[in-house]
């Protein structure tokens, strides 16, 4: 897990850094995949669900910096997961955590029965049928008994991005009433097309991604200085906005 971890974020900051190239002749062992991310909601009127596809583009090579070795590079493909709720409110799981924005990149290896393997990138795909997401991911390295789930907000006006919040995931009923509690998050493996059409929910998701980088305009200069809600952007919530 630990290497697997290593890899994400050296390729990351190999990404960042000038005169990085990736050598066309290394072979590419990581596939692509895609899956299906699956958020349950119990509601007063009963059980709500909402899922997306997710694609994760992966390649290996090597940078022309030294010591950098054999890379792993990532690209996303998808879109937050959309939870309908009664009186008419919606429940988003973004493609971010609160404190990992490439956590969609991370579900699959986190959870893949070979990640403590010496080369989990051959078996990664092993992951069989529909499995449920621990609330804190239990591996070793940076992401040690961090939260397991995507950030999930809500809106108090559809029409106004500035009126996101950020939901609790263990007390739902805070942002959406008495009765309505999360009940299970999935992933499970698929051959389903990445799904698009959140921006037809979010009519104002491109506009405001041309013209700033957060939904709440202004976000505090210093990162340390900012909560995970001044952050979110645009893209949060779909990758596919600009095509």
């Amino acid at each position: 897990m630990a290497r697997i971890l290593q890899a994400a974020w050296l390729a990351l900051a190999a990404l960042m850094l000038p005169g990085c190239a990736v050598a066309e002749d290394v072979e590419d062992r990581a596939p692509d995949y895609r899956y299906r991310l699956t958020v349950e909601v119990e509601t007063p009127e009963g059980l709500r669900t909402g899922s997306s596809v997710i694609q994760v583009e992966q390649s290996i090579g090597r940078t022309t910096m030294d010591g950098f070795g054999e890379q792993v590079f990532l690209r996303i493909r998808g879109e937050a997961v959309a939870v309908d709720l009664p009186d008419g409110r919606t429940l988003y799981a973004l493609l971010r955590s609160g404190g990992d924005v490439e956590w969609a990149a991370r579900v699959i290896p986190f959870l893949s029965p070979a990640a403590e393997d010496e080369n989990p990138l051959d078996d990664l795909l092993l992951l069989e049928g529909k499995k449920e997401l621990p609330r804190k991911w239990s591996a070793q390295g940076p992401f040690n008994n961090v939260s397991a789930y995507p950030m999930m907000v809500t809106f108090g006006d559809l029409t106004d991005p500035t009126s996101v919040t950020e939901v609790d995931p263990d007390d739902l009923a805070a942002s959406f009433g008495a009765g309505v509690k999360l009940k299970r998050i999935t992933v499970e493996l698929t051959n389903d097309p990445v799904t698009t059409g959140i921006a037809e929910r979010l009519g104002w998701l491109e506009e405001v991604g041309r013209a700033r980088g957060s939904l709440i305009p202004n976000p505090p200069k210093y990162l340390s200085e900012a909560k995970p809600i001044d952050l979110v952007s645009p893209n949060d919530f779909s990758t596919e906005l600009f095509k």
